[in-house]
């Protein structure tokens, strides 16, 4: 079929777009002073109210057999609208309402659930991650129900309220509910743009792996003017076993880490130093001295399509106000993996744990939990839906995406590739300094806005990909 370059708005919808602005946004806040926090169980009652308040929202806007779907955690919230006909394309988007705790609370400049608009940024808890993002598409759907009665494909949403806290009750549903959720193709806008005028199209997730490493040794906390130079204190054992978790060069020590890692195509280097991203760009958002990793790379690969090793935490003994002298029993760290296709994340517990047993020496004892685990992402360029996406956002922001990896993970969407047998749209509409997981999250609200047509694009491009 032949497609215009640049199919013009209807203006109707256009018009109608313009004048709803203010009245989403006022919603959009009204949705993000729900401190829907999944991992705090006190908001058990915030993640109810966000999930009804959404079900509400999809069925206002004229969605279809809206429900709230308890499969085992917090609700899960599903709608559709299946009326464009059997030959159209179905578009499955996914999101969550769950957010992060806002904590260090102190460190917010307006309180984390009293959305603010501070220039052309709305700044609360969930704004970005994924609230605001999720919200955008939900608006595609209003306008266009609103201005024509109908969608150009068909449309279903699936919602989860656990997304930070593993997506263990989707995972589960999914593959119960195949037949519910089949589809072409599955929208996820829950990444980012490298700038407000150059949109990105994440092609691939790196998987993760997530535990705790405790190290123990004696039974009980010890007197250290007492026992200290005759015990091995488990917060230095523990110190000296994570240190040799990485070599000089930056590369994980773990015998069999990379074992299943395929090398990098000369392809796909070339694709991604495309990528306006470099060491200069690290250094200005992360605000580190300098860069760090794994030799031979650069940092758009090591971020995306390298697998890494972290420690995101550790403690041990007496940390409050004040001073005890203290070898404490035991010493624990909180450690995580972000993998690449063909890693079995299953696997890197069980292969940590072994290597610190055989580097451990006799005076303490080491054992690893797995808390989570998902395996990697990666949806082939040449799919049609992806030139479909591509030419969405064209249409919106008159600049070609660039095509990269993203460094992050979203568990369930290896899933819902996997189980539907679907490519995924990656089609972030938040910005790298949107401050995802810390104090003074925020939207770009032009971004947001633009979001909006962006999936109304996507669904008028799929249904002529």
């Amino acid at each position: 079929m032949n497609r215009p370059d640049n199919p013009p708005i209807d203006p109707a919808l256009d018009a109608y777009l313009h004048s709803a602005e203010a009245q989403l946004l006022s919603e959009l806040c009204d949705w993000l002073r729900i401190p829907s926090v999944s991992t705090l169980p006190q908001h058990k009652e915030d993640i109810e109210r966000a999930a009804g308040w959404l079900a509400r929202k999809m069925t206002a806007v004229g969605l279809e057999n809206v429900e709230l779907i308890r499969s085992g955690g917090h609700p899960i919230v599903y709608a559709d609208w299946l009326h464009a006909g059997s030959d159209a394309p179905t578009l499955l988007v996914y999101g969550h309402y769950d957010v992060q705790p806002a904590d260090p609370l102190e460190q917010w400049t307006s309180p984390p659930f009293e959305p603010t608009v501070r220039g052309d940024d709305l700044v609360a808890r969930g704004a970005s991650d994924d609230k605001g993002q999720l919200f955008a598409h939900v608006a595609a759907v209003q306008a266009l129900l609103a201005t024509s009665g109908s969608l150009p494909v068909n449309v279903k949403f699936v919602v989860e309220g656990e997304e930070e806290d593993g997506s263990q009750a989707l995972m589960d549903y999914v593959p119960a509910a195949v037949e519910k959720l089949a589809a072409d193709a599955c929208l996820i806008s829950d990444t980012h743009m490298l700038s407000p005028q150059q949109p990105l199209i994440i092609y691939g997730l790196r998987g993760m792996w997530g535990g705790e490493i405790t190290v123990r040794g004696p039974a009980r906390d010890l007197h250290s003017g007492m026992f200290g130079g005759a015990v091995h204190n488990p917060n230095q054992a523990l110190c000296e076993l994570l240190a040799r978790l990485h070599d000089e060069e930056g590369r994980v020590t773990v015998p069999g880490f990379y074992d299943r890692v395929e090398p990098l195509s000369e392809q796909e280097r070339a694709a991604l130093a495309r990528v306006p991203y470099d060491d200069e760009t690290l250094l200005k958002e992360s605000g580190a001295p300098a860069a760090w990793g794994e030799a031979g790379f650069t940092v758009t690969e090591r971020i995306g399509a390298r697998p890494t090793l972290e420690i995101n935490g550790m403690w041990g003994g007496f940390t409050g106000e004040g001073f005890k002298t203290v070898i404490p029993a035991e010493a624990q760290a909180k450690v995580s993996c972000r993998l690449v296709p063909d890693q079995d994340s299953a696997a890197i517990g069980p292969m940590i744990e072994r290597f610190l047993a055989e580097i451990a020496p006799p005076t303490v004892e080491v054992s690893v939990r797995t808390r989570v685990h998902a395996p990697a992402t990666v949806v082939p360029l040449d799919v049609p839906e992806i030139g479909a996406a591509s030419r969405a956002f064209k249409r919106v922001f008159g600049a070609d995406p660039v095509f990269s990896r993203e460094g992050g993970s979203i568990p369930v969407a290896t899933v819902f590739q996997e189980t539907l047998d679907i490519p995924i749209l990656l089609m972030g509409l938040g910005l790298p300094d949107d401050n995802l997981h810390a104090p003074n999250e925020k939207l770009h609200l032009p971004n947001h806005f633009r979001g909006v047509r962006v999936g109304i694009a996507l669904m008028e491009e799929l249904n002529i990909a």
